[in-house]
């Protein structure tokens, strides 16, 4: 199988390198030209234009920033669209509106080629060790014509059902991270102020009901004053807003939802939309006049796991 990945950032280079690693032909494209390059030292070839890429590999991976990019890469002229053709498949693992999702699937299937829709979630650490979560919607049989480099990208696959369903649970899940994220800015303030020892603290935590991988994750980064989570607010505010917006196509309404927007809204106006996301809890520490600090705690997330083969759960 050849595989086409175009967006190398954060989490989708991380995730083509995996590709790479685990000897999949792998043929790349991104705007920023030094990515391209060093992709191709560790043996990816190098497509001129989405086009291209399409038309010379099976898998078309897309790990991209927004809905609009994902368009603007899809729908151009030198896009996606233009080099399908039957039987190709076509996997948008980027983070993004089920609406959209489908909407370009339907334009995928008008080529005779297979749209999925595969959102991860873990961690930009866990992406670069192959140990992430993958939700993958669509067609069941194209799930498993690609599933072996599913399981390199990542170590639990979960096949949620139709197109776009992967990426409303995707969106779900990221609105819990931001709910938890929140809280722990609030948690941390209470637990600084009551003078408890913030080590002990994060382990308490940690063996309680009041446990989250937010909190296993972003506290550390949070306590080491990094805030280094390799996510930042603007993307948090597209994934919030994604997920508000949802509640209300659904005619649903919500008491949180529209509180976590305000509040990283807030966020990024004060310390700018390409802040670490786990800053949000710096409000806190500005509005007490404290800081979250303690020793021993990272600057940086690491996935000490082994790398092992994925599997569908």
């Amino acid at each position: 199988m050849k595989i086409g990945f175009i967006g190398l950032g954060n989490v989708g280079g991380k995730l083509a390198g995996s590709l790479i690693r685990n000897n999949f032909d792998v043929t790349v494209r991104e705007i920023d030209q030094s990515l391209t390059n060093e992709f191709k030292k560790i043996g990816a070839k190098v497509a001129k234009s989405p086009k291209e890429l399409a038309e010379k590999t099976d898998l078309i991976i897309t790990s991209l920033p927004s809905p609009e990019v994902s368009a603007e890469v899809m729908e151009s002229e030198d896009g996606i669209l233009n080099g399908l053709s039957e039987n190709k498949i076509w996997l948008e693992m980027s983070t993004t509106d089920e609406d959209e999702v489908k909407r370009l699937g339907n334009k995928v299937i008008s080529k005779k080629a297979l749209p999925l829709d595969g959102p991860v979630s873990g961690g930009c650490h866990r992406a670069a060790t192959g140990n992430i979560a993958i939700f993958v919607g669509g067609d069941r049989k194209a799930f498993e014509k690609i599933l072996p480099a599913l399981t390199v990208m990542g170590r639990k696959v979960l096949h949620t059902g139709e197109l776009g369903s992967a990426s409303v649970l995707k969106v779900i899940t990221n609105y819990l991270a931001s709910v938890h994220l929140v809280a722990l800015g609030e948690a941390w303030t209470v637990a600084k102020k009551s003078n408890l020892d913030l080590n002990k603290t994060f382990k308490g935590i940690a063996v309680s009901s009041g446990n989250s991988f937010v909190h296993e994750t972003e506290s550390q980064v949070i306590l080491n004053g990094s805030y280094n989570i390799n996510f930042t607010m603007d993307l948090v505010l597209k994934d919030t807003g994604l997920f508000d917006n949802l509640a209300k196509k659904l005619n649903t309404p919500l008491e949180i939802s529209p509180k976590i927007v305000e509040i990283f809204k807030d966020g990024q106006k004060k310390y700018g939309s390409r802040a670490w996301s786990s800053m949000i809890v710096k409000r806190m520490e500005d509005l007490n006049k404290i800081d979250f600090r303690a020793d021993g705690f990272p600057d940086e997330l690491v996935d000490n796991e082994p790398e092992e083969k994925g599997y569908e759960i």
